[in-house]
């Protein structure tokens, strides 16, 4: 079986200020601490998934700048292949980033030169012997497309994180064979149906089983941030959702951790684990990465993962 993961989308430089609480609309706070880090959800997973063992191939552009070096050498260093990664005129994209003193962050991006990446990069040869390719919507929808139909047609398991949040087309979602997204971007794609509480039993998401699968997606991951997550799928008569206990650790930083959490579900879908067996392995190694400032500069390595399960 190929172990092979595509991952086709953004790299941005994470400029990050620390504070003791976010500010307010119009309000000046003092922060206690700034880095620029290596960042960008797509270069995020990437970076997460290699470290867990994916064999992964990273489609994305870059600057030819300082950052864009930056975001090279982490991806390199990981063991992400970056041959067919796009240097273009356009500046490296950030991603301005301010996190408090208990983890939370807000976040602002812009696209740069991600925006030069285009459908007709997708080429097929690319996605040739995938077993998992692995999106987000931080590039044009067309390219997310593009890259989605080529996936499916080299018939791997298309995983599309629907983050940041937009509505996805008929045709985006018939290739889409995982969806994973958070509570709160879950509550938006159903609109009108009611998410269950973060502490509901497995029963009460079997009304969201089936209006996802209304839509054309009949396996979806919802992260439940502390909570843990939850694996539904409309496929499995007998349990079509799987409740996935949280990782209980001390956390520093909050940033990146959904990217670390979809790089692992990537990576060990990719290995032929079941969903739900990727849902447990990806709660830990997300946690993990909570535990220390950054996104991919604190992303555990699987030696890390097998210790603390």
């Amino acid at each position: 079986m190929s172990r092979k993961i595509v991952v086709a989308g953004s790299l941005n430089a994470d400029l990050t200020i620390y504070c003791d609480r976010l500010p307010n609309p119009g309000e000046t706070l003092q922060g206690n601490g700034f880095v620029v880090n290596p960042g960008g959800k797509s270069a995020n997973q990437a970076v997460a998934a290699a470290r867990l063992g994916g064999q992964v191939t990273l489609l994305g552009a870059v600057g030819k700048d300082a950052n864009g070096n930056m975001l090279l050498a982490c991806a390199d260093g990981s063991g992400v292949n970056t041959d067919h990664l796009l240097r273009v005129t356009e500046p490296t994209g950030v991603a301005v980033i301010s996190v408090d003193a208990q983890g939370e962050n807000t976040i602002i991006i812009s696209a740069g030169a991600n925006a030069m990446l285009q459908p007709a990069h997708m080429t097929p040869a690319l996605f040739n012997d995938a077993a998992v390719v692995c999106l987000c919507l931080e590039i044009a929808p067309e390219t997310v497309l593009a890259a989605a139909t080529a996936g499916h047609d080299a018939g791997a398991i298309v995983l599309l994180n629907l983050s940041p949040y937009e509505p996805i087309s008929e045709a985006l979602a018939k290739s889409v064979d995982v969806l994973l997204v958070n509570i709160h971007e879950a509550s938006a794609f159903l609109d009108s149906v009611d998410m269950p509480a973060s502490d509901a039993p497995a029963e009460a998401w079997h009304g969201a089983v089936e209006s996802f699968a209304e839509r054309g997606l009949s396996k979806v991951l919802v992260t439940l941030g502390a909570a843990g997550s939850v694996v539904l799928d409309s496929t499995n008569a007998s349990a079509p959702a799987v409740l996935i206990a949280p990782t209980k650790v001390d956390v520093v930083d909050t940033t990146g951790a959904g990217d670390a959490f979809t790089g692992a579900v990537a990576a060990r879908l990719a290995g032929g684990d079941s969903l739900v067996d990727a849902a447990r392995q990806a709660s830990v190694a997300s946690a993990l990465a909570t535990t220390k400032r950054g996104a991919q500069v604190a992303y555990p390595h699987l030696e890390d993962v097998m210790a603390l399960i």
